[in-house]
Formats: structure tokens, C-alpha cells, sequence
């Protein structure tokens, strides 16, 4: 299912009581700007629409690696008659919520220095 609504969007001129032109962003320059009254809906504000982001830093080539900040969880997944060791990893620039599960051995492979922190942690308990 779409949305069948997008925005918000800022109206900038009411042509009639019916019509009102709209502020549309740059990537909808082909939709035209003037709507009926009856296909808007008025924006109620609310503090869970915001969204607040960090500066990304992005190389000279304009690629943006993801950086592993946290290990969450581990368990293990059972796969017939293999044992698959998993991570749950959250990255630079994210939520909790958006914390996904990776494969140990690749996240030991490129992030060593979080386990060995861990493995620290665990010694000293």
C-alpha cells in the first residue's frame, strides 16, 4: 500500500478559496503546485516527525562507510548441523531500533578492537 499523502509542504498562495499553490522541494518540480483544497490535509505537528541526523562524513571518492559503534547481543543460529555465531551490532548514525544481526567472524574480521573490549569487560567480571 502507498501513502496517500506526502508532505508537509508550505502553502504559499491561496489562489481562490479552492486552490492553493504550493512550496514543493526540487525532486517534485514536474508535479505542478497548484492543489484543490480537497486534496490537502492539514498538518498537525507532532514532536515524533523530526527528525534529527549527524553530519555524514563521506570520502573523496563519495563513499560513506558504515562504522560498527556497539555490540548488543550475541546468539547463536542453528542451521542443520552447523552452528552460526551472530552479533548484534549498532552503527554510527543510527537508532537501537535499527540495529541488525551480523555474522561474528566478519564483524571480528573488520572491527577486532570492539571484541577485544569485550573481552576485557569480561575478564574484569
Amino acid at each position: 500500500m502507498s501513502s496517500r499523502y506526502i508532505g508537509p509542504y508550505k502553502i504559499i498562495e491561496k489562489l481562490n478559496p479552492v486552490a492553493h499553490r504550493l512550496d514543493l522541494p526540487a525532486e517534485l518540480e514536474h508535479v505542478h503546485n497548484m492543489f484543490h483544497i480537497s486534496h490537502l490535509r492539514k498538518y498537525t505537528p507532532d514532536l515524533n516527525h523530526a527528525i534529527v541526523s549527524e553530519p555524514l562524513e563521506i570520502t573523496a571518492d563519495l563513499v560513506y562507510e558504515e562504522q560498527l559503534i556497539q555490540i548488543l547481543g550475541h546468539r547463536i543460529k542453528q542451521l542443520c548441523n552447523k552452528q552460526i555465531p551472530l552479533v548484534k551490532v549498532l552503527r554510527l548514525n543510527h537508532i537501537s531500533e535499527e540495529a541488525t544481526w551480523e555474522t561474528e567472524e566478519e564483524m571480528k574480521s573488520k572491527y577486532q578492537q570492539l571484541f577485544e573490549v569485550i573481552l576485557h569487560y569480561i575478564e574484569k567480571s
